[in-house]
């Protein structure tokens, strides 16, 4: 195995108790990625991350920096076209969820794996700001960050390119044991696609085991989904082209949408929350009764990279405060319309206090149109 660095990480937080969800966690110290081992990793103090008193939400994923290029149209095969603006900012499907939990408020660790590159240092940057535990975050020396290419045109739509690097290579043949210990303490394991499907698998494994519940993003690669993963999922959150392309079925009407969740309930996952953009999202749970949820229009669709994220991660911080599926539904919608409103897909995860706004600010508009 390549050489690494790891960060020294306090005792997992315990499970108990529930603090003001307004309160946010205090920000990590920031990491050095100036060391080049083990041995020279610079470790945390005890203090560093105060216990908290909520179980955490624990990702573990991909972490990119993604590389912006706004075009007022995709380029035809053999053409060049110029394009307005260009950026570096960080994101990846896991780096994304765990910034939005950061965000929203909740303890939020991050397992995952950062090349030695100035993109890595952007990535831990970016984490740290949201309020992300990055005890588990480790810099591998045999291969680059993970990094996209972001083609955003005028409309807010985009298409993605993915360089994997550190994210699918380097991973240890088993987890560490500290990673596992955080899992264990979680209230929800978040996964995506953008990893190995053997580190997916060994993880969700151990919070199955614990009776943690795991939740499966289906973003990234496209090859079919192993039984062996679907086995540990609890929640499998795919958009209508994923669960499209992973089920083999059409999805064009909310009839087929269903018709594949059912498929999808059959290879033994429960739970099919599907994202459907501006269709609004919806909750298959199989014996029960389908949960349907509005999209909360944007003021202005700028960007919607991250908004998937941003769902999934919101809906996963409301489940493990307790809240009913419904509610999760609501505060998963309210957050991702924010989301879509900002450019980049880490600096548009909303903060707590503007989702509650958000949310207060419709049940206002319910009330007064009853009145009416």
């Amino acid at each position: 195995m390549k050489a690494l660095t790891r960060f020294s990480l306090p005792s997992p937080p315990p499970r108990c108790g529930w603090p003001n969800p307004n309160h946010p966690n205090p920000p990590p110290n920031h990491l050095s990625f100036a060391s080049t081992s083990w041995a020279a990793a610079t470790p945390l103090s005890a203090s560093a991350h105060p216990s908290p008193e909520k179980p955490p939400v624990v990702v573990v994923g991909s972490a990119n920096a993604d590389i912006y290029v706004e075009i007022d149209r995709l380029p035809r095969e053999g053409e060049t076209v110029a394009a307005l603006t260009g950026q570096t900012l960080a994101g990846g499907k896991g780096a994304n969820q765990a910034c939005c939990g950061g965000r929203l408020a909740h303890p939020t660790y991050f397992i995952g794996q950062v090349g030695d590159d100035a993109h890595g240092r952007l990535i831990e940057d970016a984490l740290s700001s949201g309020n992300v535990r990055l005890d588990h975050l480790s810099r591998v020396a045999g291969a680059p960050t993970g990094h996209a290419i972001v083609m955003l045109q005028s409309d807010g739509r985009n298409s993605i390119i993915i360089v994997g690097g550190a994210n699918m290579s380097c991973w240890p043949d088993d987890p560490r044991e500290e990673d596992l210990e955080v899992i264990r303490r979680a209230g929800v394991l978040l996964l995506q696609r953008e990893i190995p499907d053997r580190v997916n698998i060994q993880v969700a494994q151990v919070a199955k085991s614990a009776g943690i519940p795991v939740i499966l993003d289906a973003g990234g690669v496209e090859d079919p989904v192993p039984k062996e993963l679907f086995n540990f999922v609890d929640i499998f959150s795919p958009n209508e082209t994923e669960l499209a392309r992973l089920t083999g079925m059409p999805t064009d009407t909310f009839e087929q949408i269903s018709q594949a969740a059912n498929k999808c309930h059959k290879m033994g996952v429960k739970q099919i929350l599907v994202k459907l953009g501006a269709k609004g999202s919806a909750l298959f749970v199989e014996g029960e009764e389908l949960i349907r949820q509005p999209v909360i229009p944007a003021a202005k669709v700028l960007d919607t990279t991250g908004a998937g994220d941003t769902f999934t991660a919101a809906f996963a911080v409301a489940m493990v405060e307790g809240k009913p599926k419904k509610e999760c539904m609501k505060f998963a919608s309210a957050a991702a319309s924010l989301c879509v409103q900002v450019k980049g897909a880490i600096p548009s995860m909303p903060a707590r206090t503007a989702v509650m706004e958000l949310l207060q600010s419709i049940q206002v508009e319910d009330v007064m149109k009853i009145s009416d």
